[in-house]
């Protein structure tokens, strides 16, 4: 398979026209036999791509003390616990961070309190925060999401999946692509029977489909 996909990823490299901004490598994924309206059987993954995702992505921490201190050498902005409930009565600014950050983490007390206040804000958009464990150095944490990227299909049997940059080199928008297919085989419950289609495009470019069988 790894033959077809680098394949495929060439050709939408090469027949998108050149633009003035760097375009995003998706995937464009259709499932079929899978009925999305229970819950249980939508996708709903984090997956660590092996040559990451090509650009920069922001992530948010809430945290105070140590936590605080070292987010800020890693994460793009740090919430300290008494913006929670100044966020809760600002929903614009809420909102706007909600859409901006890609991933949050938070201490691990906060999970709670951050659920009540800001849950119908972060919940809808699958961005609860990722818990720090006590102790623990969340720039480790950061690193890795700036490396991943969320698989969510929710009710819906097509869905999109970012997999790198049109600068990146073809090898490595392949390796990320095979490493999603793998996840996404794993959690269908008839593997990759359950896939209708795969395409890949630049994010202006023509859909090029990938081989599965």
């Amino acid at each position: 398979m790894h033959d077809k996909i680098i394949d495929a990823v060439k050709e939408a490299i090469k027949s998108a026209k050149e633009r003035k901004f760097l375009e995003s490598v998706d995937l464009a994924i259709n499932l079929r036999d899978v009925d999305l309206s229970i819950p249980k059987n939508r996708i709903n993954e984090e997956v660590l791509l092996p040559h990451g995702r090509g650009k920069e992505i922001k992530i948010a921490v809430f945290g105070s003390g140590e936590t605080a201190l070292k987010g800020k050498e890693c994460a793009d902005l740090v919430i300290p616990p008494e913006e929670i409930d100044k966020l809760s009565e600002d929903k614009r600014r809420a909102r706007k961070i909600a859409n901006e950050y890609e991933f949050f983490l938070a201490e691990a007390p906060l999970m709670a309190r951050i659920g009540k206040v800001l849950g119908v804000i972060l919940g809808p958009r699958g961005k609860m925060p990722r818990p720090i464990p006590p102790g623990s150095d969340p720039c480790q944490m950061v690193n890795n999401l700036k490396k991943t990227v969320r698989m969510r299909s929710k009710d819906k049997r097509t869905f999109h999946v970012p997999v790198g940059t049109r600068d990146m080199d073809p090898e490595e928008i392949s390796g990320n692509i095979e490493e999603i297919i793998k996840r996404l085989e794993h959690k269908l419950e008839r593997g990759v029977q359950n896939i209708e289609s795969i395409y890949v495009k630049t994010t202006m470019g023509p859909a090029v489909r990938i081989k599965l069988r």
